[in-house]
């Protein structure tokens, strides 16, 4: 085992004292205050109405969801992932995709590893509207975080892509 493998094994394994109340309290007003904005949509409302094809702000989850997706390698993006994804049931999945196939942002395809089942990919219109939406949200996050200074932004950066791997292991996924 080498000096790194061992240093990471210790800096998984390192017990920490539990959070501060003052800290979790901290945190827990920050997520619902990002959940309430979320819930408007506000971010999704813009770039929908920036398509030169209309977009349902539920086709534009699943565009998300499967451009999610096929980010994680040679993953089959199914309905199931983008159920997993958007944290919906199974039933409402299948509906909202199926409109996302009928609107043509997405289309079904033969897995790879087993035609008998369907799978999920952008098409053309679908990596378009995927693009809009990075593109809408980066110019949001860059004004927003526009006045902080580039290690700030990094630390942030950083520190909430660790917290969110961490809601996914305490959720189990």
């Amino acid at each position: 085992m080498s000096a790194a493998n061992t240093s990471e094994d210790a800096e998984t394994t390192t017990e920490h004292p539990p959070a501060r109340p003052e800290v979790l309290t901290a945190v827990e007003r920050a997520l619902i205050r990002i959940r309430r904005r979320q819930s408007r949509r506000t971010l999704a409302r813009p770039v929908v109405q920036g398509m030169s094809e209309p977009v349902d702000l539920s086709t534009l989850a699943v565009v998300d969801a499967v451009d999610e997706g096929t980010g994680e390698g040679n993953k089959d993006v199914t309905v199931g992932f983008v159920a997993d994804r958007l944290a919906i049931d199974p039933s409402r999945a299948s509906r909202i995709v199926a409109d996302a196939v009928r609107t043509g942002f997405v289309r079904r395809v033969a897995s790879q590893e087993d035609g008998r089942r369907s799978c999920l990919e952008l098409t053309a219109a679908g990596q378009d509207a995927v693009a809009a939406a990075h593109r809408t949200r980066q110019d949001f996050y860059a004004t927003v975080l526009e006045n902080w200074d580039p290690a700030e932004q990094e630390e942030f950066a950083r520190l909430l892509t660790k917290f969110v791997h961490a809601l996914d292991d305490a959720a189990g996924g």
